[in-house]
């Protein structure tokens, strides 16, 4: 184990989430495969066991399926009661959380992790329960097939052609402090469930026949095996980096391939990738740029990160690292990720990837550092494009820069001699040599390692023929001077050496802080914008500024389009990015343009904005450098401010849609009012006119003109009555304050009721019925459904004209009762079978026909109310249908009914 000094900064985040995990509760995982491998049988032997030891535990929900073994177990334990949820007219039995929480035990059962709430319950997901729980400080023992596992879900669906719609997040499985894998092999589950151990009755047959097979059994149990240990893999990566663990545990056959600066590196990338592949093991690639290897030209590290590239592609995990020795950062590399072995090209002797350091030296520096690690050298192959190898980087560097570096280094030795020989007669020899040493600092600093090892020699010589008797000569008179050369030279060159690597770690650090500043620029920035114009101003400005050149962004509307940036109207027609390439980058969720696969050609650079919900957009880069992009920190970086981006953009929506949503309920809750109160001031005067009516056609010697007019007077106020009726009806549905009075019904009295209530409505019509005898109760509200009833049929009698035909009938099916009201007339429009139920909606937006366009929508309310459904279609008659269907459900038996009547009492 090494003694690293941890990171201050790093040691109190870990104790703040160590604190908060204390306040917590624990969460115990039960994992299958299927149901049936014992998973809650196990969960309650573990809990018996605890109870055994005083702790308090208490079961909230256990499902046993019927088998004695778990019930058995079950028996002794605290039992929480279900609570009883009320759902489309039947009560089914729920995990009560808030009788839990206020019983607060030490430890509760929740069995069925990726249960489905009943709608209408706190949460929708039952593990949504759990985490409420252990927010409270209570643990959970729960359990979890792998099926249930939400990115595992199309993989099974595959399998066993079943699609599971119950599914759990893998972020909460993976946050679970304890998983337990309960297995059984694929024969003796078969055997379990032919026993009646698993399902009982018909249910196991079935399950024997579709999910059950023995190849689904033994595929799901790989699955579940796998993802296992994937979680007990993090779990052990987790231990190491909190214990500080620097050795190499061979728990995984991981590979690290290392990349270099030759040409033929993609062959060795290309190898380890059919490693990988081979073994079925992840792998790591790695390029170490060390000061040398920065100063390369453009065109070679542009290969170089090419050849990164493709290792990404392969499926590598792949980093970039800035460092002073390869094989030191290769080898801290190998135990941060706990890899075993190492990959590298074979040594070619005229070739070396840094002033000296061939590849058979790197390999036998890593065996001789890291006996733990396996190195394992693989043949290199000739690319097909011969490119100019990097022997070394003197023969990279321009030669310009070179000499220019060089000639510097000889400038400030005799610069420093220049000044010191005036000195000499002042001040001693060992004050001299520091103002050598000095310009030793300074060229290590400004130009590099090897012009400060140039002016540790060069110091040296120059004190020497200077400033040592006999001067203007090489000649020693002392023999200590001897020593003194041998010392000013090794701290020459130590320090010179100093010197340089502290300033390219510097460097390296001030580009790091110069990332993470723009990370923080643009999260601050973007915390604080409210509207979309908002973000995209800021993350274009911010952006553009580090790739040095420009960035738009496309938004997505509504209606799944992308929308045009606000700057793009500054640009020309032909340097603007194309919205076909932008659409699919959207479409693939995957980056296109320049430096990928997808139209590499493009000076733009697309990238798919994710957010925790959905994609909301598209980045559009140009850089100023081409090959800007390629380079795998800065692409990590776009990619991590695409992330901010997005989640920005998917803020400020929700926003919109809360503002939206908030204008709408406050403009539903006007209207309602004004309807509520519109509709009760308007009854009395209603009453009144018909009253009045009514008694102007009973005077004596009333002229027939004026007894029609009172006809029809009567007629207009019960018709705007109804209509007020129904504008009260549907505030009394808007505001919830409707209460269903449901008793068992025949349906054969609830149409009479209807048709006596028309009365001479009908008379002019031709009315069919068909319902046939011996139709099933139904439990209804009477009242309700004659009133959805009569505005069914009066519908039929306002848009048909007089004559037609109008055909009532009734089929009952196995689970509901279809009641049908359909006419031969002119129809329903075309496309707008479904926006007739909305509120004040009507067939023709014109129309003589009277009527405000509520009476479909307040039957729609009425018969959902009943749990049923109602649509409208072409009749087979040629004219509308309007079809009921309302659930049978199970009547009382007779005595039931009877014993529920009141005594007479003689």
């Amino acid at each position: 184990m090494s003694e690293q000094r941890p990171d201050p900064d790093a040691l109190l985040a870990q104790i703040d989430q160590q604190d908060r995990e204390a306040r917590r509760g624990r969460l115990r995982v039960y994992f299958g495969s299927s149901a049936g491998v014992g998973k809650t049988y196990a969960m309650l032997a573990a809990a018996r066991k605890l109870q055994a030891d005083g702790v308090d535990v208490l079961a909230g929900i256990v499902v046993t399926h019927g088998r004695a073994e778990t019930q058995a177990l079950l028996e002794g334990l605290p039992q929480l009661p279900l609570k009883a949820v009320e759902y489309r007219g039947r009560t089914l039995p729920e995990f009560d959380l808030d009788a839990a929480l206020a019983r607060k035990p030490a430890l509760v059962l929740v069995d069925e992790l990726a249960h489905s709430n009943v709608p209408g319950s706190r949460h929708p997901k039952r593990w949504q329960d759990v985490e409420e729980l252990l927010a409270n400080g209570i643990s959970v023992y729960s359990t979890l097939n792998v099926q249930h596992l939400e990115s595992l879900n199309d993989i099974v669906g595959g399998i066993t052609g079943v699609r599971v719609q119950e599914t759990l997040p893998d972020t909460f499985f993976d946050a679970a402090h304890e998983v337990v894998m309960v297995d059984t092999p694929a024969d003796e589950l078969l055997a379990r469930l032919a026993a009646g151990k698993v399902y009982m009755g018909a249910q196991a047959e079935r399950a024997a026949q579709h999910f059950f097979r023995k190849g689904n059994l033994m595929a799901l149990r790989e699955l579940a095996l796998r993802r296992t240990a994937d979680r007990v893999e993090d779990d052990v990566q987790a231990w190491r980096s909190n214990q500080r663990v620097s050795e190499v545990w061979k728990t995984e056959a991981a590979l690290l391939c290392a990349i270099g600066p030759d040409p033929s590196d993609d062959g060795v990338v290309r190898e380890a990738a059919r490693l990988a592949q081979q073994l079925n093991v992840s792998w790591h690639a790695v390029y170490v740029e060390t000061p040398p290897l920065s100063r390369l030209p453009d065109a070679q590290r542009e290969r170089i990160l090419r050849t990164v590239r493709l290792a990404h592609e392969l499926g590598a995990e792949t980093s970039v690292l800035s460092a002073q020795s390869i094989a030191q950062a290769l080898q801290d590399h190998a135990r941060r990720h706990n890899l075993s072995t190492l990959v590298l090209g074979r040594a070619q002797p005229q070739q070396a990837w840094q002033r000296g350091l061939g590849r058979q030296t790197l390999a036998r520096a890593l065996e001789a550092m890291s006996p733990d690690l396996d190195v394992l050298t693989v043949a290199r192959r000739t690319p097909a494009r011969a490119e100019p190898p990097v022997a070394s980087v003197a023969q990279a560097e321009p030669a310009l820069q070179r000499w220019r570096r060089y000639g510097l280094t000889a400038a400030a030795c005799i610069g420093a001699a220049v000044l010191c020989w005036p000195l000499q007669w002042a001040f001693a020899q060992t004050n001299i040599v520091m103002v050598f040493l000095l310009a030793v600092l300074w060229v290590g600093w400004k130009q590099g390692r090897g012009p400060a090892v140039l002016a540790s020699f060069l110091s040296v010589g120059l004190f020497d023929f200077f400033f040592v008797e006999p001067k203007l000569s090489f000649a020693v008179s002392d023999v200590q001077y001897l020593l003194t050369f041998a010392v000013m030279l090794a701290v020459g060159l130590l320090t010179g050496q100093l010197t340089a690597g502290l300033r390219y770690q510097a460097l390296v650090a001030s580009e790091r802080e110069r990332r993470a500043r723009l990370l923080f620029e643009l999260t601050s920035d973007l915390a604080g914008a409210l509207q979309t114009e908002q973000v995209l101003e800021v993350a274009e400005r911010t952006l553009a500024r580090e790739v040095q050149g420009q960035v738009l962004i496309y938004p997505l509307d509504l209606h799944e389009q992308l929308q045009p940036s606000p700057r793009e109207a500054a640009l020309s027609e032909a340097d603007r990015p194309d919205a076909g390439t932008a659409r699919w980058a959207l479409d693939h969720r995957q980056a296109a343009g320049l430096s990928t696969d997808t139209l590499p050609g493009s000076p733009w650079h697309y990238l798919p904005l994710e957010a925790p919900m959905r994609l909301r957009g598209v980045m559009a880069l140009r850089p100023r450098a081409l090959g800007t992009v390629l380079q795998p920190e800065l692409s990590a970086q776009l990619a991590t401010c695409g992330r901010i981006i997005g989640q920005a953009l998917e803020r400020v929506h929700y926003v919109e849609v809360a503002q939206q949503a908030l204008v709408q309920i406050e403009s539903e809750r006007l209207r309602n009012s004004l309807l509520s109160a519109l509709s009760h001031d308007l009854r009395t005067p209603l009453a009144v006119l018909y009253g009045l009516s009514q008694t102007l056609e009973t005077l004596p010697g009333l002229p027939a003109q004026a007894r029609e007019l009172s006809l029809t007077l009567q007629q207009q106020s019960r018709r705007v009555g109804a209509m007020v009726n129904n504008l009260l009806d549907m505030a009394r549905l808007e505001s919830g304050s409707l209460r269903l009075n449901r008793q068992w019904q025949p349906l054969e009295e609830v149409v009479g009721t209807s048709l006596q209530i028309l009365g001479d409505s009908l008379a002019q019509h031709r009315l069919q019925m068909r319902l046939p005898p011996g139709l099933p109760l139904l439990h209804l509200d009477a009242a309700l459904m004659e009133r959805v009833l009569c505005n069914l049929l009066e519908n039929a009698v306002k848009y048909t004209p007089p004559g037609s035909q109008i055909l009532l009938g009734a089929v009952p099916e196995p689970d509901e009762v279809v009641l049908s009201v359909e006419d031969d007339g002119p129809g329903l429009p075309a496309g707008r079978e479904e926006p007739l139920f909305n509120k004040f909606s009507r067939g023709e937006k014109e129309s003589s026909t009277p009527g405000v366009g509520l009476g479909l929508a307040i039957c729609r309310a009425i018969v959902e109310a009943h749990g049923g459904r109602i649509w409208a279609e072409r009749s087979a008659l040629g004219g509308a249908a309007f079809k009921i269907a309302l659930p049978r459900g199970t009547p009382p038996s007779l005595e039931a009914m009877e014993a529920d009547l009141p005594e007479n009492h003689e």
